[in-house]
């Protein structure tokens, strides 16, 4: 747009001229005609003159730009030159800190790697003096079962350590005598009234329907324990039955006769507010802690006694991270359209899963994370039998890993043995629990809701069906009582 400025100017230039026409044409006395070509003269070089002096003014405001813009890039050029010295600055310190970071992570896991080495030595060293120890000791005290120090119950206030201080560890076997499978194990009782030994079902289901009618529904606590800390972690719940003679029966004697007869979801409502009650003195002390109650499969799947214990269960949602609800490896197998959605209930609900009795590795860990599982209990013979590798989908070696990866914890179960703890370290199998810890015990007196009366020293349990527990021989033979393990032995079981 053209400016006001330079208007005014051209037609000041033409009246100038004009007038000079006119005066030359007046005064001079010239033709029109060349006065008009005067003015149109003087016209032209006031035109030039103009345009010249504008192009110098020009010049002059572009040329002070120019050099302004010059003096901005310089400037930021420099700014920029500092800012790429910072940042090359920054980047070598940062190359500087992850290499001592590097070297210190390098020096920190080779201290780790080496203190493992000592503690698989000093486990190794531990089990060879066992042997010893099992190889000088007479073969009638192998046989006699623990004095009444192994048989006292449980103390939920006392600590772990201060327990195993005051109970000496099992009497290790003698060599002459081959171990017994854990199967085997499993079928001997302590005072225990099997089913086969003068009563028949008929006898165990009446003796099984006072029991529940007269309360005389006990729990006994199995720990387990962090490897290779052996810190308790969590307690399983194990259930036995006193008949009118305070005697015990074994949760493998009754359970499938309380399943074929419904006896089986009263037991387990019973079991479940016991443990509801345990597992609340315990976190008076310790909130950490944790207890695995056994749910079996009809009560999951029959909805008038999974409704009562979803009632139960929803008033003490507040517990529900401490409370791990049990099933086989079968029932989750086998599960219906009713189990599937009880089981969504419970997980919905803030309820974990623990799966037991698992007879072989084929485990698919993103389905069962899916269903609420975060815990997987193998035996111990199953995870270092060597003709697993070959008939599972995965290593054993390589399970603890796998579950990980899909927030599921596996506890190796039924350890009876030092050497089976070595063994499961190279596994980096995290949880242990086994008669090698601490048999299952019964609670306090004072626990009177989930003791039920059992004496100190009516059982002594293994591992067995409903809670991975069963009784051991009870004989009264007046043996000298187990030594204690001292020395390495000691030290060993305090790491």
């Amino acid at each position: 747009m053209i400016r006001i400025s330079t208007i005014f100017i051209a037609i000041c230039m033409v009246l100038v001229a004009a007038s000079l026409g006119l005066v030359l044409y007046a005064a001079v006395g010239i033709s029109g005609t060349e006065s008009a070509i005067v003015a149109l003269t003087a016209l032209t070089f006031l035109i030039l003159y103009n345009a010249v002096s504008m192009r110098l003014r020009d010049r002059s405001d572009v040329g002070g730009q120019i050099a302004d813009l010059s003096r901005g890039t310089a400037d930021l050029a420099r700014q920029v030159a500092e800012f790429g010295r910072r940042l090359a600055a920054m980047e070598g310190r940062i190359a500087s800190s992850n290499s001592t970071n590097s070297d210190r992570i390098q020096s920190v896991v080779g201290e780790i790697n080496e203190l493992g080495g000592l503690v698989r030595q000093l486990a190794s060293t531990v089990s060879a003096h066992e042997d010893l120890l099992a190889g000088a000791a007479p073969g009638p005290a192998a046989a006699a079962v623990a004095g009444p120090e192994q048989e006292a119950p449980i103390d939920l206030i006392a600590p772990f350590e201060e327990r195993q201080a005051a109970a000496p560890p099992p009497f290790p076997a003698p060599p002459a005598v081959p171990p017994r499978p854990a199967a085997a194990v499993q079928t001997h009782t302590a005072n225990a009234v099997p089913a086969a030994n003068g009563r028949n079902q008929t006898q165990l289901l009446a003796t099984l329907r006072n029991a529940i009618d007269e309360n005389r529904i006990d729990i006994f606590l199995q720990p387990m324990v962090t490897l290779p800390q052996r810190k308790v972690r969590f307690y399983e719940a194990v259930t036995r039955v006193r008949d009118e003679r305070d005697q015990l029966i074994a949760a493998e004697d009754f359970i499938s006769i309380a399943e074929a007869s419904g006896l089986i979801g009263r037991i387990d409502n019973m079991v479940m507010l016991r443990c509801v009650q345990v597992l609340r003195r315990l976190m008076v002390r310790n909130k950490d802690v944790g207890v695995f109650c056994n749910v079996a499969a009809s009560t999951l799947g029959n909805s008038t006694t999974f409704a009562q214990c979803l009632d139960f269960l929803e008033a003490n949602r507040a517990l529900a991270p401490s409370l791990v609800l049990e099933f086989k490896q079968s029932t989750f197998r086998n599960l219906g359209p009713a189990e599937t959605e009880n089981l969504a209930a419970l997980a919905q609900r803030g309820f974990r899963f623990s799966i037991d009795h698992v007879t072989d590795l084929r485990i698919e860990p993103r389905e069962l994370a899916d269903r609420g599982v975060r815990f997987i209990k193998v035996p111990a013979t199953l995870l270092l039998d060597p003709r697993q590798a070959s008939t599972s989908d995965i290593h054993p070696s390589d399970l603890s890993d796998l579950l990980g990866r899909f927030g599921i914890d596996l506890i190796a179960e039924r350890i009876e043995g030092e050497r089976a703890v070595v063994d499961l370290l190279d596994y980096d199998v995290r949880f242990g629990q086994g008669f090698l810890f601490a048999p299952p015990r019964p609670l306090r007196p004072e626990g009177a809701s989930a003791t039920g009366g059992a004496s100190p020293n009516q059982a002594q349990d293994t591992q067995g069906p409903n809670g991975s527990g069963t009784q051991s021989s009870g004989a009264t033979s007046s043996a000298p009582p187990p030594q204690r393990i001292t020395g390495n032995a000691a030290l060993a079981r305090r790491i």
